[in-house]
C-alpha cells in the first residue's frame, strides 16, 4: 500500500533523527578529536630510499604505512607526518637545510609531496607518475627535486618545487634503486639493475619551454661489471666531487671518474652489500649481518669495521667488558 511505504520512510527518517543516533555521532566526533598518534612500532621501508637522516637536527625519517615517523634518537621521541591520501610511503629525503621532507608513495597515480618538518604539514604536491615512486631526492641547492618511478612507471621527473612544475622528464629502461645529486647540482646519478646513468640539468636551466623538456642522460661505462646489480650511489664531495661512488649487491665498492668510466673498485669481503653513505673523509658501506665497513674516498683504502649492533632483547649491561 502507498500509505505503508510512506509510513516506513517516515519511520526511517525519525530513526535517523533520533537523539541516540545523534549522540553516537557526536561521541564518535569527540573520540576522533581526542585520539592522537603517540608512537609507531615498526617500519615499512623496502630499500635504501625508505630511510633518511638530517645531519643538522639528527632526526631520522622512515615510513610506517601512510605515516612518516620523525625519530629523535637522542631522546627516543617521535613526531609523525600522516599522508592524507592514505597511500603507503615508499621513499623520502630531507632538504639540505632540514626544513622540508619530500616523499613518494605507492599505488595508482601516486603523488610526490613536500612537507614542512617543523609543522608536519604539506606545502606542495606533484602528481605526474602513473604508478609507484621508488626514489626521491633534493638537489644540494634546494632548487630541484627528482623523483623516479618504480619498475611499472619507469619515469624520471625533475621538479622545480617552488613553482610546482616539472621542467624535465625521461624514461629509464630498468629498475632504479638509488639516486644522488652532484655537489654543484648540475647532474644526478641513478643506479639499479645493470644500470648507472648520469642525468644532466644544464639544458633545463637554459630552456624557456612551457612544458617539460627531454632529460639528457648518459650511461656509465661499466666495463667488466656491466652485469651487476647496483644498489646504492653517492656523488663525491670536496676534493672528490668529480667522482661517483656506487655499491653492488654482491659487495663491490666502485668509483667512476668525471668521464663516467669505472676507475677503480674494491671487494668488501661480504656475501651481500645494501647501502652506502658518503662523507668528505669517509665512505660507510652497509653489509650483511649488520656489518658496516669504512673506506677512504681518496683511494678506496679500507679503514675499519664498526662494532656490530647487539641482538634484540639483549641486556647490554650483562655483557662482560673487554679487558
Amino acid at each position: 500500500m502507498p500509505g505503508d511505504g510512506l509510513t516506513i520512510k517516515s519511520r526511517i527518517r525519525n530513526l535517523l533523527r533520533s537523539p541516540s543516533t545523534r549522540h553516537k555521532k557526536k561521541r564518535k566526533e569527540n573520540l576522533t578529536s581526542k585520539v592522537t598518534l603517540e608512537k609507531v612500532l615498526g617500519i615499512t621501508a623496502s630499500g635504501n630510499s625508505g630511510l633518511a637522516s638530517d645531519p643538522r637536527s639528527g632526526l631520522v625519517a622512515y615510513p610506517a604505512g601512510c605515516v612518516v615517523v620523525l625519530l629523535n634518537p637522542r631522546n627516543n621521541r617521535q613526531q609523525h607526518i600522516i599522508n592524507t591520501s592514505r597511500k603507503t610511503i615508499t621513499a623520502l629525503s630531507f632538504s639540505p637545510d632540514g626544513k622540508y621532507l619530500v616523499t613518494g608513495e605507492s599505488g595508482h597515480l601516486p603523488a610526490v609531496r613536500l612537507w614542512d618538518v617543523a609543522e608536519q604539514r604539506q606545502v606542495a604536491e606533484l602528481q605526474k607518475h602513473k604508478y609507484g615512486v621508488s626514489c626521491v631526492a633534493f638537489s644540494p641547492n634546494s632548487k630541484y627535486i627528482v623523483s623516479v618511478g618504480n619498475q611499472h612507471d619507469m619515469m624520471v621527473n625533475v621538479w622545480v618545487w617552488k613553482k610546482d612544475v616539472v621542467v624535465a622528464a625521461n624514461k629509464v629502461s630498468s629498475k632504479v634503486t638509488g639516486v644522488s645529486f652532484s655537489e654543484d647540482s648540475s647532474y644526478f646519478v641513478t643506479v639499479g639493475n645493470r644500470h648507472i646513468k648520469f642525468w644532466y640539468l644544464d639544458h633545463c636551466k637554459a630552456s624557456k619551454a612551457s612544458g617539460p623538456v627531454p632529460l639528457l642522460g648518459r650511461s656509465g661505462l661499466l666495463g667488466e661489471l656491466r652485469n651487476n646489480f647496483f644498489c646504492d650511489v653517492a656523488c663525491g664531495l670536496g676534493s672528490k666531487s668529480d667522482s661517483t661512488f656506487c655499491l653492488t649487491s654482491s659487495g663491490l665498492l666502485c668509483e667512476f671518474n668525471s668521464k663516467r668510466m669505472l676507475d677503480k673498485w674494491v671487494d668488501l669481503q661480504t656475501s651481500m652489500a645494501q647501502s652506502l653513505s658518503l662523507f668528505e673523509d669517509m665512505i660507510f658501506c652497509g653489509c650483511a649481518d649488520g656489518t658496516i665497513r669504512a673506506f677512504s674516498p681518496v683511494d678506496l683504502h679500507f679503514v675499519c669495521m664498526l662494532p656490530r649492533p647487539h641482538p634484540l632483547n639483549c641486556d647490554i649491561s650483562a655483557i662482560p667488558k673487554a679487558r
